[in-house]
């Protein structure tokens, strides 16, 4: 596994998917902007993941999909952990505990794995 190319594309990721989540604050769609951000990372979330998996496995094919997806997403928790939560979250009225046990982030996270380990299935049975 190249762990610097899977932490530097998880990010990218990160940083795409927070883009995202602030942006859809500005563009209410939905009474529960919340909501409407969770639902928003969970559509940008897989092209990003797909591409992200995309850009690793151009230069390494042997890893399982599920480590690679874990390298990355872990990248992503541990940004939320010491930028998300404190610049965005807690400033909002919410705390490191809300934030790591809503639902939203774990589906999120399943999402994030799934799409990784599905681009690394279907590359494999291609190849």
């Amino acid at each position: 596994m190249k762990t610097k190319r899977a932490i530097s594309i998880g990010v990218a990721i990160w940083f795409l998917a927070v883009f995202a989540f602030t942006l859809s604050f500005y563009i209410p769609l939905l009474e529960d902007y919340e909501l409407q951000a969770n639902l928003v990372v969970g559509l940008v979330l897989i092209p990003l993941t797909w591409f992200g998996a995309h850009l690793y496995y151009r230069a390494e094919q042997k890893s399982p999909g599920l480590k690679i997806g874990l390298a990355m997403l872990l990248t992503g928790v541990i940004l939320d952990a010491t930028v998300t939560v404190p610049l965005l979250v807690i400033p909002a009225g919410g705390s490191y505990y809300q934030f790591f046990t809503d639902i939203s982030f774990w589906i999120i996270a399943i999402l994030y794995l799934s799409v990784v380990s599905l681009y690394h299935r279907i590359k494999m049975s291609k190849a």
